[in-house]
């Protein structure tokens, strides 16, 4: 047996347990050797390579190797593949501004020298990623381990984007994306940040086409007023009966705008009146395209104003729009302006206001892949089960609510698009492998970093060749587990390439945690900088606290700030698992070997152990079937401290002490063996502390890795008995604080029950209760009782006739107090009813135990 430390000390307790685990091969799946066990499949969310994991990260990965450990204990033949990201957007931008610290730009570079930057800067934050999982104990699959950029993912991405353009999935159209002018490129709706923000409403005079009368439109975007093409009302609103055709003046630039009728327009906002900018706004170009307008764009890709706008091109789009409407206030043709708050999309990436601008994009059609989806989630036999549930709606209606998704960035970091031009005929041609440059030129764009991570499921798992033998066996996964706010960035789109190339969904369950916020309750994102490395958290408190905390706070879904006194509490709880195995260890004789534990062997006090082991082994079972991590760690905390240690231990110590060496071996096998049992529950949770503890304990295995998950014991139990002592216990000692004795103060024990129990109780109730005496008594008044035992506790009189007497002088110092605030006329007159009855009340209830004791 190997003896523990007297202090836990996590450094040393972590130090060469990862490298030992992995030498040893637990963290691989697919093995031979396990070919005969259930497959279970997860992959990681792959984190962007933007920088250091923090603890929204630890979360994620945490509960997923919980769950891979949990399910290697309960005998399942575990894949679980990691994985990094390439992050197109996010990694540029990283990238982009360290050049710029030593004053070069991406165009100094040239693009080829800017993607060996890029890969520079991956491989960094790659190592240090490297270092997170370790200092974690994440037990992936490292041999498998997959970049988003990687030559088998290139394979993949090439041939999706290809069959899906063969297919007509893929095309390239005009329209109204989210343009970032700060990254220069194109934006997905769900890349951009609705944020209510101070604004203004301009109202402005449209005048008539000679003519003093005019119209009044408002709008919050004055700069974008020079791509105006009309005015629009809606034919049902008499204000404007007549007007259809007729031409009013674009106080911006003197342009003649016709007045156009269309549904879109609602009568009962503002005027019911509104400019249309086709190539501005996404409703406006819906409203243009029905009615043959023009197109007009009038700003370039960096924000600034075009040709368009005449005298202010090369302005600045804010700066501008405070010119301009200077300018029409001159010429009289501002009315007013008022303030407003309003919700104004940002970049999540550049946080700077996005501009929704008419732009050439490559697009998916998601209806057709949107279809699929459905149909299977809506059959109970192919559907995703999702964790919690509502999540599911949340899924669906996103689903049913989608655009076409814009897959084309104006970057040079990511997959660049595999369509080619000929240079000399034009003709394109979409190639999964490169075509000769002298003759194609390629296009500019890279995709979209989510076209390539929506692969992962299948792409990880060794598609295109799905005679691989991972893809057979491992495909689909058994469970995705991510956070909410990628639903629809990620979960979506992998559900549509998913059915889409495999015909069936990707996974089978889909767990959604909640994110993990600061102090603040913000999210935590490198983007915000209030990210907290989880190593710094684990140098202090140890990789297993981290673990614990974060794995028992929050129900699933929800969102949980962090703090570090979870991660206190955590090692508080697991420096009481370690004092417990010590106090074990040095009760082991040198000789002992663990033996089976029989029912007949079983005290009353060791079936009451059996029957709380059992209920929390069958709870916590039934809890992480259900991903109900905090639920599943709450059911072994209260077990550990309550039962374990603050009941059980305490009450072997007496038969450790004065019991037949008979029943100290029996004790001995019984402390081994649920300690054992507490440790492999605890092992996905907290894989460091447990498996060192683990190899202390006599006839271990290599490893807690090579263990089964417990079962329960199938024995018939009686906890009552049990269950009973340790109440009485607790009223001994209640009584003695409450009635000012010292807690070892001598007491006498009435009993009423028969001889044989009160013989099998006598041996705890005189050492943990400090009973002088226990003896028989009949029933009588005053008695407490427990199940079918009574107790009656005689105690020393002079002590409690003193403090009796001293509280009878407190209640007649409360009663005097309470009676002369009642008879002052100015508390009653001025004081609210509901003091006045609180007081009365108090009185009510100091007179009522005074009577008690002066009975």
């Amino acid at each position: 047996m190997k003896e523990l430390e007297k202090n836990y000390d996590h450094k040393k307790v972590e130090e060469g347990k990862f490298d030992f685990w992995k030498e040893k091969g637990y963290f691989k799946g697919g093995l031979k050797e396990n070919a005969d066990k259930k497959p279970f499949s997860m992959i990681l969310p792959p984190p962007n390579v933007t920088g250091i994991l923090h603890i929204g990260h630890a979360k994620n990965t945490t509960t997923l190797d919980i769950v891979g450990r949990y399910k290697k204990l309960t005998g399942y033949d575990v894949e679980f593949v990691p994985g990094t990201d390439h992050a197109g957007i996010a990694t540029q931008a990283k990238v982009e501004a360290n050049l710029k610290k030593e004053g070069i730009s991406r165009y100094d570079l040239g693009r080829e020298k800017f993607i060996e930057k890029s890969y520079e800067w991956k491989e960094q934050c790659s190592n240090y990623i490297h270092s997170q999982w370790k200092m974690l104990g994440l037990g992936m699959d490292y041999d498998k381990e997959r970049f988003t950029m990687d030559e088998k993912t290139c394979v993949a991405v090439n041939k999706v984007f290809c069959d899906l353009y063969e297919q007509g999935l893929i095309y390239q159209g005009e329209r109204i994306i989210n343009w970032d002018p700060e990254l220069q490129t194109a934006l997905s709706n769900i890349e951009v940040e609705h944020i209510d923000i101070p604004g203004k409403f301009y109202y402005f005079k449209y005048k008539f086409v000679d003519s003093d009368e005019y119209l009044t439109i408002a709008t919050t975007r004055p700069e974008t007023m020079f791509g105006d093409t009309a005015v629009v009302f809606n034919p049902k609103d008499e204000r404007y009966k007549g007007m259809e055709g007729k031409l009013v003046i674009n106080p911006a630039n003197g342009e003649p705008l016709p007045l156009v009728a269309d549904y879109y327009v609602d009568m009962e906002f503002g005027t019911g009146a509104m400019k249309c900018t086709p190539a501005h706004d996404p409703n406006d170009f819906e409203i243009g395209r029905r009615h043959g307008m023009k197109n007009i764009v009038c700003m370039n890709k960096d924000g600034t104003m075009n040709d368009a706008a005449g005298i202010y091109k090369g302005m600045d789009r804010f700066e501008c729009r405070d010119a301009l409407v200077k300018k029409i206030e001159s010429e009289g043709n501002l009315i007013k302006i008022e303030d407003v708050v309003h919700s104004v999309g940002h970049s999540e990436r550049s946080h700077v206001i996005v501009e929704p601008t008419l732009s050439k994009q490559w697009f998916i059609r998601m209806k057709p892949l949107v279809d699929d989806i459905l149909k299977l989630q809506s059959d109970p036999k192919t559907k995703m089960t999702f964790f919690p549930e509502r999540f599911e709606k949340t899924f669906t209606n996103w689903l049913e609510n989608t655009d076409d998704w814009c897959i084309s960035r104006q970057l040079w970091w990511g997959h660049r698009i595999p369509i080619y031009y000929h240079r000399e005929t034009g003709e394109i041609k979409c190639s999964p492998t490169p075509l000769d440059p002298t003759i194609w030129k390629q296009d500019e764009d890279v995709l979209d970093t989510w076209f390539s991570s929506a692969l992962s499921p299948f792409a990880l798992m060794g598609w295109p060749n799905t005679d691989e033998a991972d893809y057979s066996r491992f495909y689909p996964l058994d469970v995705m587990i991510t956070a909410y706010d990628i639903i629809f960035f990620w979960v979506a789109r992998m559900a549509a390439q998913g059915v889409h190339f495999t015909g069936k969904l990707p996974f089978k369950k889909v767990y959604i945690h909640g994110l993990v916020r600061d102090s603040l309750g913000r999210k935590m994102s490198k983007s915000l900088g209030n990210g907290i490395d989880p190593n710094k958290v684990i140098d202090e408190y140890g990789a297993d606290s981290l673990r614990y905390a974060l794995s028992c706070s929050g129900a699933p879904g929800l969102d949980m700030p962090f703090g570090t006194e979870k991660v206190k509490s955590a090692h508080n709880f697991l420096n009481k698992v370690w004092n417990s195995a010590r106090f074990l260890l040095s009760n082991l004789t040198d000789d002992f070997v663990p033996s089976e534990v029989k029912k007949e062997d079983l005290t009353f006090i060791d079936q009451y152990l059996y029957a709380e082991l059992d209920k929390t082994i069958d709870a916590v079972k039934f809890n992480m079937e259900k991903y109900e991590l905090g639920q599943a760690t709450q059911y072994v905390y209260n077990f550990v401290y309550d039962v374990f240690c603050s009941n059980y231990l305490e009450l072997t110590k007496v038969d450790l002490k004065d019991g037949s060496e008979e029943r100290k071996n029996v004790v001995r096998n019984i402390l081994t063996d649920v300690l054992k049992k507490v440790l492999i529950m605890l092992f996905p949770f907290t894989p460091f502390i447990t498996e060192e503890i683990y190899l202390s304990l006599p006839n271990h295995k290599d490893s807690i890795y090579e263990e089964s998950y417990p079962e329960n014991s199938g024995f018939e139990l009686d906890a009552s008995l049990g269950e009973s002592l340790i109440e009485m216990i607790k009223y001994v000692r209640s009584f003695k604080s409450e009635n000012g004795f010292e807690p070892t103060a001598k007491v006498i024990l009435l009993i009423d029950a028969n001889d044989e129990l009160i013989s099998q109780l006598t041996p705890y109730l005189t050492r943990l209760a400090f009973a002088e005496n226990v003896k028989h008594s009949d029933k009588q008044d005053g008695m407490r009782y427990f199940e079918h035992i009574g107790l009656l506790i005689e105690a020393d009189e002079s002590i409690l006739k003193e403090r009796i007497q001293k509280r009878i002088e407190e209640l007649h110092a409360e009663i005097a107090r309470s009676n002369k605030i009642l008879s002052n006329p100015n508390f009653l007159a001025k004081a609210k009813p509901e003091k006045v009855e609180l007081e009365k009340s108090k009185l009510a209830a100091y007179e009522a135990e005074l009577a008690k004791y002066t009975k």
